[in-house]
């Protein structure tokens, strides 16, 4: 595994890389997220993809069957452990809140492995609430993953653009009333593997979610 020290540098330089758009709100589209060794890592985490016939639009329809990177599977997982240590640690936050324009002293991280088969989709949402900062880092290499890109909307619901679906490509979006994003139903053959980092404010209910439930960042 790269030394976390490594990894902080890989992102923060396609941080520093990263092409920002303003509509229909404002987003970051990232290229080489991580090292490839960190994206290799996770996606062979000994988790399968769960059984879901249908999501109702809400990753939230099944939360018995999500994954984290909680303190369980830091302890567990190497990978889990190294990037959740960058992705908490001071220099990492300050070049975030740099290149977004956004606070997220005093919230809290949050990570998710997600691993999305056929029949998946996702209503038009905003992520607003106790969300401070979301960021999508695709993983999958499939034939036919370039499709499966996350869709943006614009505040009627009309698509506007959908994010390229790349390995190791990414979104940052801060979330807001208008930050509406989705995934229209399309066909998946394979599994359309991605993370899902979050900064959340101590409101967050769900605390085994966190990689650090008592640690809020710097």
């Amino acid at each position: 595994m790269i030394h976390a020290a490594a990894i902080r540098n890989h992102f923060v330089t396609s941080l520093d890389d990263c092409r920002a758009a303003a509509k229909p709100y404002r987003h970051w589209l990232l290229r080489d997220v991580f090292p490839h060794d960190v994206c290799d890592a996770i996606k062979t985490l000994p988790f399968d993809p769960p059984r879901i016939e249908d999501t109702e639009g809400k990753r939230e329809t099944h939360n018995d069957t999500r994954i984290f990177f909680s303190v369980e599977n830091r302890a567990r997982f190497d990978v889990c452990r190294e990037l959740a240590d960058v992705l908490q640690h001071e220099a990492t936050i300050r070049e975030l809140e740099s290149t977004c324009g956004v606070t997220l002293k005093g919230g809290f991280l949050r990570i998710e492995y997600c691993q999305d088969t056929a029949g998946f989709w996702l209503e038009p949402h905003t992520d607003i609430g106790a969300k401070l900062f979301t960021m999508l880092v695709y993983l999958s290499t499939d034939p036919g993953s370039e499709e499966w890109g996350t869709d943006i909307f614009d505040e009627n619901m009309n698509l506007v653009a959908t994010a390229s679906y790349h390995y190791n490509w990414g979104l940052i979006f801060i979330p807001g009333a208008d930050t509406w994003h989705g995934f229209r139903k399309r066909p998946i053959d394979g599994v359309r593997k991605s993370i899902i980092v979050n900064y959340v404010k101590d409101e967050w209910r769900d605390r085994h979610q966190l990689a650090y439930p008592d640690q809020a960042v710097a």
